[in-house]
């Protein structure tokens, strides 16, 4: 048992409180209370009920002195510090007479930036989940472990709206000033794992500390490359390379001591996940361990189909990043060589690989541009659709896009970081006349960025958005190097450029009373109106 009780939480007159439970014990609550079920090869299996995903529109920030000109209020959903309060104190009178799981773990790797978060759940899962999520402390550091924030996790509590200021029986309440996170109402463990992220995104950025939503490796030179990148766009795959060393696969802040893994583990999309394709992801699978998130299992044989999407499309595993091989012990590197924005253009209009000077690179990062394709999502018709999720992560920046942008602009500086722009999207053509990047493209490319030789290569301009583009690299064929070029119809490629630019030009909007000139010029712009 911690030193620090829960009375310190609120919470009182409870059944029992299971204390930092180890990973066989939390296995026997979940089974034994029937929260999940033992797999074949020994993960548990689990479902999260109605909501299989984050409840984005549930989430809420509290609005007080202390928060009042920190947030960027356009982005997250205010709470009053009553109805927060109203809603803490539901939530503890829901909380008494039941049973309940107490995690002390640690956010971050940096020593000098952790964080100390205490994660009280209704379910034994949960407090599996958060256990091999984040980072576990040592026997030694429990016994003094003094929590810093909280979160409480009651998904059989139920919200209401009127009550407590939110839109559903659902809720994810912040309150930095009481350094408190409630959440109710959804069985979702991502939830968890994100607010760990949102309380690092406010905190470590006025101690000139980027938090980043990205992967990281290093090479064998010592040489750290960070990616940035949306659903879709590749960056657990292309970060997870056999020659290099995995800090981690999400969530990082890079620091005055180098790039630092806030996680302990990895939140890996399971759906269609092949043994051929990525046998270190697809091993895990197998594992004592691994919590496994809606994935469809044979009740009788208990052996796992991770191509069905019977109860969702987003399966998940979650695990410890040492069930990867090559994963750092430590979660921590040196300050990174290349930073790479990965996207996924569907108009078939970017190359392949561009490099990005500093204030180019806070633009594409302050756009966050990627494009869904038609067929994929539910009611997006015909045309790829334009995503645009500002610092390739809005939903968990608590604070303003510039202030993010800024900072990673002045670390690429101080640190002479090469920046590049990385599309796996489409080439020949958009989406349904063109074809997808070829993997072996891509990684061609992003080999020659990382061993440093990309630098050298011979470069020209991109007409629109001015980034360089090398005009050939080795092993690569360079007609693909020049996008234009690869459309049959060049009218349709200089149509679709316009529309692009235009999109780019109409998102950056919001953004263009943040940032300094040299910004605004990185901006792109049509070939004709420069000239």
């Amino acid at each position: 048992m911690s030193a620090h009780g829960l009375e310190k939480q609120g919470l009182k007159n409870l059944k029992a409180v299971h204390w930092n439970l180890t990973v066989p014990q939390l296995y026997e609550e979940s089974i034994r209370r029937g929260e999940g079920k033992l797999a074949a090869d020994g993960p548990l299996v689990v479902l999260t009920g109605q909501h299989t995903g984050r409840s984005a529109n549930d989430k809420y920030t509290v609005r007080d002195a202390g928060t009042e000109s920190q947030v960027w209020w356009d982005n997250n959903k205010a709470m009053t510090p009553a109805q927060f309060d109203t809603l803490y104190a539901d939530m503890m009178a829901h909380a008494e007479g039941k049973e309940l799981f107490a995690k002390d773990l640690f956010g971050g790797a940096d020593l000098t930036h952790r964080i100390s978060v205490r994660i009280v759940t209704e379910y034994a899962w949960h407090s599996l989940f958060v256990n091999q999520l984040l980072i576990r402390p040592t026997a030694e550091q429990l016994k003094s472990f003094a929590p810093e924030f909280t979160i409480i996790d009651l998904p059989s509590f139920t919200a209401d709206p009127k009550r407590h200021g939110c839109i559903s029986q659902t809720v994810i309440a912040v309150n930095f000033t009481k350094k408190m996170i409630l959440i109710g109402g959804t069985s979702y463990a991502g939830e968890m794992k994100k607010s760990v992220f949102t309380i690092m995104n406010y905190l470590l950025p006025p101690k000139r500390v980027m938090s980043m939503h990205c992967s990281a490796n290093v090479g064998k030179d010592g040489k750290a490359a960070i990616f940035f990148g949306l659903s879709g766009t590749g960056k657990t795959t292309l970060s997870a390379d056999a020659s290099r060393t995995l800090v981690g696969d999400d969530e990082h802040g890079w620091s005055e001591h180098g790039v630092f893994n806030i996680e302990g583990g990895c939140y890996a999309k399971v759906i269609k996940l092949s043994r051929e394709a990525e046998p270190e992801i697809f091993a895990t699978t197998e594992r004592f361990g691994t919590v496994l998130e809606n994935v469809m299992m044979d009740d009788a044989t208990r052996a796992l189909d991770l191509d069905s999407n019977h109860y969702a499309e987003n399966t998940r595993a979650a695990y410890p990043i040492n069930f990867i091989p090559n994963a750092s012990d430590t979660g921590r590197a040196g300050h990174p060589k290349n930073v790479i924005m990965l996207t996924a253009d569907a108009f078939g209009v970017l190359p392949p690989i561009a490099r990005l000077t500093p204030s180019q690179a806070m633009y594409h990062f302050l756009s966050g541009f990627t494009a869904k394709v038609a067929g994929t999502e539910k009611g997006l018709g015909k045309e790829p659709q334009p995503t645009f999720s500002t610092c390739f992560g809005a939903p968990f920046m608590p604070r303003h896009p510039s202030e993010y942008g800024n900072l990673l602009r002045d670390l690429i500086a101080e640190h002479g970081a090469d920046c590049w722009l990385v599309n796996t999207g489409w080439t020949g053509g958009a989406f349904g006349t063109g074809r997808r990047m070829p993997i072996k493209a891509t990684r061609a490319l992003l080999n020659a960025a990382l061993d440093g030789s990309l630098v050298h290569a011979e470069m020209r301009v991109d007409p629109h958005f001015k980034f360089r583009v090398p005009v050939a690299v080795p092993g690569v064929d360079t007609a693909i190097l020049n996008p234009r070029e690869t459309w049959a119809d060049k009218a349709a490629y200089d149509a679709q450029a316009r529309k692009l630019v235009g999109m780019f030009q109409a998102n950056f909007k919001i953004y263009e009373a943040h940032v300094g000139p040299d910004v605004l010029q990185a901006a792109p712009v049509l070939a004709e109106a420069a000239e």
